[in-house]
């Protein structure tokens, strides 16, 4: 059984089926690249940013959707998708240019969601109210925090503080766009303890998934210069496996754990290597909350067992399902998003 609620399970939870994220560039920049707020970015960041980079190649949004689309209902035999607009900062700029790209992304063709990735301090009413009246199935707002302490956002150049995120959820939930916040294990000058607490100041908000990422060491980045000069070690993979099963049962059950870890580009990464196998290190982190008998919600609000419903229905053994429908029925009120 899983030991946590997967993004996976989940979409199977509301739609029946599996749906496919396909990762968009739509040329956004950041306001700690352009010169608002810095020209560095933040210290882990390198200046092409994350994605698929599709945009730098002179791609246009539908142009990206078609390749992606293409390959996943051939090779997947996938049905729904979400666009994810994954690169920078997507609502950085004016409230008109974000609502002609959620137009152009309402059109594509099996597009049922969006999720839309940017800072904090990049949004507002305005921009909140256009994603909201967005007619998709799926809205998701993910937001890149790193830490909840101030003084690592300072060390790490975010240009924005714990209260920007804290009021950028609380707009977001008024608004009933779901919100994803992105976590990093292994901050210069954090500890364990410092990561665990982010992870309880940030599951007591109205947040609606978490994905948590190890910090890696990109080539031509500020990080990349703290490596070479001492000033900066990444931790052990038995420290980042050691952070995060200590992190999921502080995550209430029906939060979205939507990864425990990120992965690089093999051409950028400088270090740890470890962080090369994604799949490797996630199997161990699995099988390290089977050791330990932890699971998500365990020490905030599912202390008795791990929760069946965790896993898809017909997934269990048929002596299971009916103790699967208690269990569910049980939470799916309060949730409020998942659907029999």
């Amino acid at each position: 059984m899983n030991r946590y609620l997967q993004l996976a399970t989940y979409f199977r939870y509301r739609f029946g089926e599996r749906v496919q994220k396909i990762p968009l560039d739509a040329g956004a920049t950041c306001p700690n690249r352009d010169g608002t707020l810095s020209r560095s970015g933040c210290i882990f960041c390198n200046p092409s940013g994350s994605g698929s980079g599709m945009g730098l190649q002179g791609m246009n949004l539908n142009d990206q959707w078609d390749s992606w689309y293409n390959k996943y209902t051939r090779s997947q035999n996938a049905k729904l998708f979400i666009a994810y607009l994954q690169s920078f900062s997507n609502t950085y700029g004016p409230a008109e240019k974000l609502s002609k790209n959620l137009t152009s992304i309402a059109s594509l063709q099996g597009v049922m969601g969006v999720s839309i990735g940017t800072r904090p301090d990049c949004v507002d009413e305005e921009k909140l109210d256009i994603i909201a009246k967005q007619d998709l199935d799926e809205i998701w707002l993910e937001l890149g925090l790193q830490s909840a302490h101030d003084r690592t956002l300072s060390l790490i150049n975010r240009g924005h503080t714990y209260e920007d995120f804290v009021h950028a959820v609380t707009l977001a939930a008024e608004r009933g766009i779901k919100v994803c916040a992105h976590l990093i294990a292994g901050l210069p000058d954090e500890t364990t303890e410092d990561f665990l607490r982010t992870v309880e100041m940030v599951s007591a908000l109205p947040v609606r998934g978490i994905k948590f990422h190890s910090l890696y060491v990109a080539d031509d980045t500020v990080l990349a210069k703290m490596w070479r000069s001492g000033e900066y070690s990444p931790m052990t993979e038995d420290e980042f496996i050691d952070a995060i099963v200590r992190a999921v049962p502080k995550v209430p059950s029906t939060v979205v754990i939507q990864r425990l870890t990120g992965d690089a580009w093999i051409g950028e990464l400088l270090a740890p290597h470890w962080g090369i196998s994604k799949r490797a290190l996630v199997d161990k982190i699995m099988a390290e909350l089977v050791e330990q008998d932890v699971w998500q919600g365990k020490e905030v609000d599912a202390p008795q067992h791990v929760p069946l419903w965790f896993t898809i229905r017909e997934n269990l053994p048929r002596r299971l399902r009916e103790q699967w429908d208690i269990e569910y029925d049980a939470v799916a009120e309060k949730m409020g998003f998942l659907e029999r």
